[in-house]
């Protein structure tokens, strides 16, 4: 097999993986703090001392999160704010380029041993922000870390293939995979290398608290619910980094967000409804930056459990929902329909297996037929997702004969909903998804496996085809076994794609970014320019 080789400063990248969060677009002005207001009335006025957007030499980096950072710790995170701060504390073993391509990082070169075993070489001279030396120790102990049951990483089922890692005498690391994978690299794109003396010193908690990486960005502080501080790394073996201090800021409500970026308090904001963000493009001091993903909005159906276990319902809710007529009305065109859980940039998708035609009238004769007329559908969901877009989903599927309510709750409490039981599962819930891995391998095969935990809905045809995928390295056999899984899907629809997700970014007319398809926010890809 070959191996594969680039230059050292390669940009860390990739979106997180979970890939379920977005925001809710609040109208208004609620929850801007009074000090904001003033500010932007002062500047409104023209007598604040000196304009926003007229700084030199700018040293600190402002973004304005839709969520504080759930967690530090890059094993346990399943969630798009804590990847965006935390990605810039570490660094990887391997990385994707601005094209998508599978580059080194902390590993410098890969080779296969055999179809079940990877050498990787580890760049020397990497030093932890403590001091200490990065190692192939360290590194093999953060693969076996994260694929410890014990930790109950949320990431496990993306790394569960792997059997164990070990640290060779020659600096080398061997990963060894239960059976032929050839998502591995893709998988480890999102593996970050922590230090394991410091791990093991402080446990698993204090690690969390004070997280240590090698990456381009020192921890400084934390606090609950407001801001995460983090400094410039001079030591970085990828070069200097552009800003010398960062400051990620929880900031749920979105016009605040906007009011920050307006007044020049943020200098990126995440999670831009599309809406705003139409109005924002006229704005001489603000740049809308968006680029399509390989996150994916989807409807989940439970296939075990309420009126949705029939499978006539399930094919009527399919029916019943106009997917482009959505992304016509809410996304401002800042998204595109797809037919099936997955996006063009991911490994495995397919626009061989059309989906289900907007037809209200087929989804009725479905409802009637199975008895399900008047039946109760409960539409899971939390304020991190659009209630505009639920509620359209909502109208649709009332439109068909159902009778939908949608029950929101925090985003913990929905996360555990959905994750639990089939009985508490809801009958529906609407989810914006993303592995971080641009393989279907990560997408439908947690989503629908038998026995994960997402999956509501088993089937043996679909567990053979999937498993096949992931199990052969030759890229003709696992497109075909996906197209197959994707057919079945089609017929049992525990699930129903509706629409290629496009980030959207507000951000300093100064600040210069080429957002990627996997939403990594990595501050040494960015700059300022006066």
């Amino acid at each position: 097999m070959p191996t594969s080789r680039a230059s050292a400063r390669q940009r860390p990248a990739c979106p997180p993986a979970e890939t379920l969060l977005t925001t809710i677009h609040h109208e208004g002005r609620k929850g801007i703090p009074l000090l904001r207001l003033l500010a932007a009335t002062a500047l409104a006025m023209g007598i604040l001392a000196a304009p926003a957007f007229a700084q030199s030499g700018k040293e600190t980096l402002t973004i304005d999160l839709p969520n504080d950072a759930a967690t530090l710790d890059p094993h346990l995170q399943w969630n798009t704010d804590s990847y965006s701060v935390y990605r810039n504390i570490f660094d990887n073993l391997v990385t994707r380029d601005a094209d998508g391509k599978v580059v080194p990082q902390i590993a410098t070169a890969w080779k296969y041993v055999d179809d079940k075993t990877l050498d990787f070489d580890i760049r020397e001279g990497v030093t932890f922000h403590d001091g200490s030396k990065l190692t192939a120790e360290d590194v093999a102990y953060s693969v076996n870390r994260i694929i410890d049951p014990e930790l109950k990483s949320p990431q496990f089922s993306q790394f569960s293939q792997i059997e164990k890692a070990e640290a060779l005498e020659d600096g080398k690391v061997r990963i060894t995979t239960k059976s032929p994978y050839p998502a591995l690299l893709a998988q480890l794109v999102k593996l970050s290398i922590v230090p394991k003396a410091y791990v093991e010193k402080v446990g698993d908690a204090g690690f969390n608290a004070k997280p240590i990486g090698s990456g381009p960005y020192k921890f400084v502080s934390h606090q609950d619910g407001v801001r995460t501080e983090l400094d410039a790394n001079e030591d970085y073996w990828g070069g200097t980094p552009p800003f010398k201090h960062v400051t990620f800021r929880a900031v749920p409500d979105v016009s605040t967000r906007i009011a920050d970026l307006r007044t020049g308090q943020a200098d990126l904001v995440r999670d831009v409804p599309p809406d705003q963000a139409v109005t924002l493009k006229d704005e001489p001091n603000v740049q809308i930056l968006s680029v399509p993903t390989e996150r994916v909005g989807y409807l989940y159906i439970n296939a075990e459990a309420g009126p949705t276990k029939d499978v006539r319902v399930r094919k009527a809710i399919a029916y019943a929902i106009d997917r482009q007529g959505l992304v016509e009305a809410l996304l401002e065109g800042y998204g595109k329909p797809v037919d099936v859980i997955g996006a063009p940039p991911v490994f495995g998708y397919t626009e061989d297996v059309k989906g289900y035609d907007y037809d209200p009238e087929k989804a009725k004769e479905l409802v009637k037929e199975a008895g399900a007329e008047g039946a109760k559908i409960e539409f899971l969901t939390s304020p991190s997702y659009s209630r505009a877009m639920v509620e359209a989903i909502q109208q649709m599927l009332n439109d068909v004969g159902l009778d939908t309510e949608i029950v929101s709750s925090d985003q913990a409490t929905f996360l555990k909903r959905r994750q639990g039981d089939p009985a508490n599962a809801a009958s529906i819930a609407f989810g914006r998804w993303s592995c971080a891995c641009q393989d279907a391998d990560g997408i439908i095969y947690p989503l629908f496996r038998t026995g994960s935990t997402w999956a509501k809905y088993s089937n043996p045809d679909f567990d053979a085809a999937v498993d096949a995928a992931r199990s052969t390295l030759d890229k003709d056999e696992r497109q075909k076994d996906y197209v197959t899984a994707y057919k079945i899907l089609r017929e049992d629809v525990p699930g129903i794609g509706l629409y290629q997700d496009y980030a959207l970014y507000g951000a300093n007319s100064h600040l210069k970014w080429q957002p990627t398809p996997n939403e990594s926010m990595f501050v040494m890809d960015m700059s300022w320019q006066q």
